[in-house]
């Protein structure tokens, strides 16, 4: 009898290796530092687990546990140089020259089907990220690598256009490394829809095990993962659309944790449950008022109200950002001078800004032509009045609480606002495609404002995350400017300059900026949050023997 090729003993050897992986799973209990489950309740689920294909924090959440970096930013949340960046897939790397960048691969990386990590999967992943079919959010992100090639099978090297003080960081944070042996047959105008999307294999510390729509995500610890096994046995993604809810199934002890409690009362209610510990860190997410400069998403049709800068100004002017933060956050966020995070060393509130004045917006809407010809409250022009919608997500009560303040203030200077609730799948779909006329949108940027504000807000970002369809050269030259700055002092001036543009330009009203607090079970130990991405160290946590629930073995 022939002897079974090598594919069928790899295929035999993995189910082996798979079926004591499960029964040690479903053992009553557990020993020593590799136990239980983590349910995280989360108020979206992803839309797809390619990493290059979306650019949704519920994605990044899941994908950054089954997919690899070359090496991962800090604590320090440094983006300058590359002294604080922590090695993952590449076990060194050196500069040739100030524009070529070489990496070693750590030998003992492999994908969670055997095959090892190499340098061609690098290669592969960053023509996909930049190829134009695919149209990754994070495209306009790698514009400065010229070509990314191979030395050896443990060796890229990435070559840059210019040399400026973030190119490490543009080398590594925006790509989790692919399997070019399982996604190079994959047609590239089909990424977004791809099989691997729904059942990933990567090489991270986590392997995918199930994902019920709305429902559940599901992940389990790779005890063979090349940097040290994963302390948390089991990763558990449980959707619920509202964050009320998952702050209250939190409390009561059915998860053991939030990323973000949100809205001052909810902090009050987890500071009173003594099983949770708050983790406050800087916040990495800001929301805004988006008006679509587009008609349907089309940057060739201008929106027939939002197309009109005048108009956009005078409807900033009409809006009270202060009074509306200290009504919905109370003291946990600030209203920012632009698309700024508070993590952000940027932040200027010296910053030029449009001022609340209502006096002055509203001879602006009459002077434009807006008048209330029939004594409705609501201005008209040529026989339309002035109404429009604002797109908001059922899955945050804290923008529907935005939402309907705006609704009001707007209707104080003459102006029809109607809300438009969906869910958030839909909300998304809608923001992406276009189809808009204002929508409450808010953002978990990078840990550096270069990269972030050219993807959301430069011409770099149209067709993907530029959901305003905003285009405007001089900010577009200044930000340019402001990442190529090699001292903070004059970086920190232009950034200021490129914010004043935005501002006077209005092509959004920006409402908040958070600081964030987390809560987390007390039995989970070694707890450390990065502002950038909430679970990034999620591998080294744990979960002793001895605080084992119910809840984790009826899990099992």
């Amino acid at each position: 009898m022939r002897a079974p090729s090598w594919s069928v003993r790899r295929l035999v050897g993995a189910s082996v290796l798979l079926l004591a992986l499960v029964g040690c799973e479903r053992r009553p209990g557990c020993t020593g530092d590799y136990c239980g489950a983590f349910l995280i309740v989360a108020t979206a689920q992803p839309d797809v687990l390619l990493p290059p294909v979306t650019d949704l924090q519920y994605a990044r959440d899941v994908t950054d546990q089954i997919f690899l970096k070359l090496a991962d930013i800090g604590l320090s949340e440094n983006t300058i140089g590359d002294e604080d960046f922590q090695p993952l897939l590449a076990e060194r790397w050196e500069w040739d020259d100030p524009l070529t960048l070489v990496f070693h691969l750590d030998p003992r990386a492999h994908w969670q089907d055997g095959q090892p990590v190499t340098a061609a999967d690098v290669a592969f992943t960053f023509d996909i990220y930049t190829d134009s079919t695919v149209n990754s959010p994070f495209r306009s992100n790698l514009r400065t690598i010229s070509a990314v090639t191979t030395r050896d099978s443990l060796t890229p090297v990435f070559r840059f256009h210019a040399r400026y003080p973030e190119m490490f960081y543009d080398a590594v944070y925006h790509m989790r490394i692919l399997p070019a042996h399982l996604l190079r047959p994959v047609p590239r105008t089909q990424w977004r829809s791809a099989a691997f999307g729904r059942a990933p294999v990567g090489d991270g510390p986590y392997r995918f095990v199930s994902w019920k729509a709305g429902e559940s995500l599901e992940l389990a610890a790779d005890s063979a993962f090349f940097l040290g096994r994963p302390h948390i046995r089991r990763l558990i993604w449980r959707f619920t659309p509202n964050l009320d809810v998952a702050v209250k199934q939190v409390i009561a002890g059915d998860a053991d944790a939030v990323e973000v409690l949100g809205q001052p009362g909810n902090v009050k209610l987890a500071r009173a449950a003594p099983q949770l510990t708050l983790y406050p860190y800087p916040g990495a997410l800001y929301g805004f008022l988006g008006f679509n400069l587009s008609t349907g998403g089309d940057t060739t049709k201008p929106h027939p109200l939002f197309g009109d800068r005048r108009l956009r100004r005078a409807l900033a002017m009409a809006v009270d950002r202060e009074g509306l933060r200290k009504s919905v956050w109370e003291d946990l966020a600030h209203v920012p001078p632009g698309p700024l995070a508070r993590l952000w060393w940027i932040w200027d509130p010296e910053t030029r800004e449009l001022p609340y004045d209502t006096a002055q917006a509203r001879r602006m809407l009459t002077w434009l032509g807006w008048r209330d010809s029939n004594g409705d409250g609501i201005r008209d022009k040529d026989g339309q009045p002035l109404g429009f919608r604002i797109l908001v997500p059922t899955s945050s009560a804290l923008r529907l609480r935005y939402a309907r303040l705006l609704q009001e203030q707007f209707r104080l200077v003459g102006a029809d606002v109607q809300l438009d609730e969906v869910e958030f799948s839909v909300f998304n779909e809608r923001v992406q495609s276009g189809r808009f006329d204002a929508a409450l949108i808010s953002r978990n940027p990078d840990p550096t404002p270069s990269s972030s504000v050219t993807q959301v807000w430069t011409h770099a970002g149209i067709g993907g995350s530029n959901y305003v369809r905003w285009v405007n050269p001089a900010f577009d030259r200044l930000v340019e400017q402001a990442g190529a700055a090699t001292k903070r002092d004059e970086a920190k001036r232009l950034w200021r300059r490129a914010f004043e543009v935005m501002n006077d330009d209005a092509p959004a009203i920006f409402l908040f900026s958070t600081d964030n607090m987390a809560a987390v079970h007390r039995r989970v130990q070694g707890v450390v949050i990065r502002p950038d991405s909430y679970w990034a160290l999620l591998r080294t946590w744990r979960i002793p023997a001895d605080q084992l629930t119910d809840r984790d073995r009826a899990e099992r």
